[in-house]
């Protein structure tokens, strides 16, 4: 019997049973990247959060439509383009291809739909006219812009009153607003900025209107959970809520508001304005993606975390461990299993990934100190099939143990060395010898010499 899933919904501020409108088909939106940037490793882990949550859905439920967007339109993109020299399409697709490279390597798998916000445009034209039609919205100045005070319960989701609501808006003050809490809906667009035809002129979307209507568009209105990063709750999410409730008519966008907490840098929030971050592909650098992935699930999705170079070493660590056992038990990465009752009612509890990883330590240690080789094999199918509920443990183990590390010296060139290093020892060049070692240590590789006198090694 599949367990209850339980979610922390922003929405109630409570831990619920999640109870989907239709449980033959879960449909679950979360933000995606806005592509001016490569992403950092605080916009890494709502790819590895939801990813977790869309493995669990599908474990749970027959049919799972996932949508994470892209924001391809943008003023930062505008601006990025202009500083690098190139077209707004370059920048973009260089960097929309980066982000599926980045999010592959960190095992995510392919949401069902990817839309791009510049191919939606029709659809957000057509539900700020709506917000217009309905009193919701108004024309000022070139612009269209959502009236906050037209929606009773504005702030619902953030919980944030009226002077909280007006602080968080400054950034878009401007004289042609009736409330300084009003959003932009529509932009003017300048002759060498990208716009499109409207019933307001040539202009541009703001960036809370995409999400709307991509969503819609896919999942159709209510649908079950919304997720993404604690920083969207306010303003993006709130305005969401806004725009589709009072476009459609309706008292509910999603059923569940999911948010994971930040990624730290010293204790400080990384994020690019601060200049903290840790781009993907230098995490990458300093470990494989499975050691990223590993290092982000060791903490709770709702508490923050630090990064640092020694904690994804750790995670490396660990995942050597795990895969030391399923190479023991000659286990390859086509062998099919299962993920048991244990481990999906742990990670049915809102996404207790931390409890998950201590039960693949327990399973590991049943394998290490198991008897006979079925009682082995039986613990290590086990350990592979709890693993892929996160996402863990899909390599082949024998491959991952030799490459878990980027080194400058191949196999071949190991193989070569490990060869002199046994005719030195032959010969008793034992400083020979060592030299070969310490230098094979240096570039990460680990030897283990066996009684026979041959070596095995893997790298660090």
């Amino acid at each position: 019997m599949a367990p209850r899933l339980q979610l922390h919904n922003t929405l109630t501020r409570r831990k619920e049973t999640f109870r989907p409108i239709d449980p033959g088909h879960v449909r679950l939106y979360v933000c995606g990247p806005t592509v001016y940037q490569r992403i950092h490793v605080g916009n890494a882990r709502p790819l590895i959060v939801f990813d977790v949550l869309y493995r669990l859905l599908q474990h749970l439920h027959p049919r799972v439509t996932f949508v994470r967007n892209i924001t391809d339109i943008d003023d930062k993109i505008i601006e990025q383009a202009r500083k690098n020299g190139e077209s707004i399409r370059e920048l973009t697709e260089r960097t929309a291809a980066q982000f599926r490279a980045d999010a592959a390597a960190l095992g995510c798998l392919e949401p069902t739909h990817e839309p791009r916000a510049t191919e939606h445009v029709d659809g957000m034209i057509a539900m700020i006219a709506a917000l217009v039609e309905k009193g919701h919205a108004y024309e000022a100045d070139g612009h269209v812009l959502f009236s906050v005070p037209s929606m009773e319960g504005y702030g619902r989701l953030s919980g944030r009153d009226r002077d909280e609501q007006v602080a968080g808006a400054r950034v878009e003050v401007a004289p042609y607003k009736k409330d300084p809490a009003d959003f932009v809906l529509w932009k003017p667009s300048s002759g060498d900025q990208p716009g499109w035809d409207s019933p307001w002129g040539r202009g541009r979307p703001g960036w809370h209107i995409e999400c709307s209507a991509m969503a819609e568009h896919y999942l159709g209105l209510p649908f079950d959970i919304h997720g993404g990063g604690l920083d969207l709750i306010f303003p993006h999410h709130e305005n969401e809520i806004a725009q589709s409730c009072c476009a459609s008519g309706l008292d509910t966008m999603a059923r569940y508001w999911m948010h994971n907490g930040f990624v730290d840098m010293r204790g400080e929030k990384m994020s690019k304005s601060v200049g903290n971050v840790v781009r993907v592909g230098d995490a990458l650098d300093a470990a494989p993606g499975e050691a990223v992935r590993l290092w982000m699930l060791g903490t709770h999705y709702r508490q923050p975390i630090d990064y640092s170079e020694e904690a994804l070493a750790a995670a490396r660590e660990t995942l050597r461990r795990f895969y030391r056992v399923l190479a023991a038990a000659d286990i390859a990465a086509g062998d099919e299993a299962e993920a048991d009752a244990a481990a999906l009612e742990v990670l049915a509890d809102d996404l207790n990934t931390p409890a998950l990883v201590a039960l693949l330590h327990a399973t590991a240690t049943a394998a290490n100190k198991a008897e006979t080789e079925v009682e082995r094999r039986h613990h290590a199918l086990l350990l592979k099939g709890q693993a892929g509920l996160l996402g863990l443990l899909g390599d082949e183990p024998e491959i991952w143990l030799k490459g878990a590390a980027r080194s400058g010296i191949s196999d071949e060139e190991v193989a070569a060395k490990l060869a002199e290093r046994i005719e030195a020892r032959k010969s008793k060049d034992f400083a020979r010898a060592d030299a070969i070692r310490d230098a094979l240590t240096e570039a990460g590789i680990i030897m283990k010499d066996r009684p026979d006198g041959t070596t095995d090694w893997e790298r660090a």
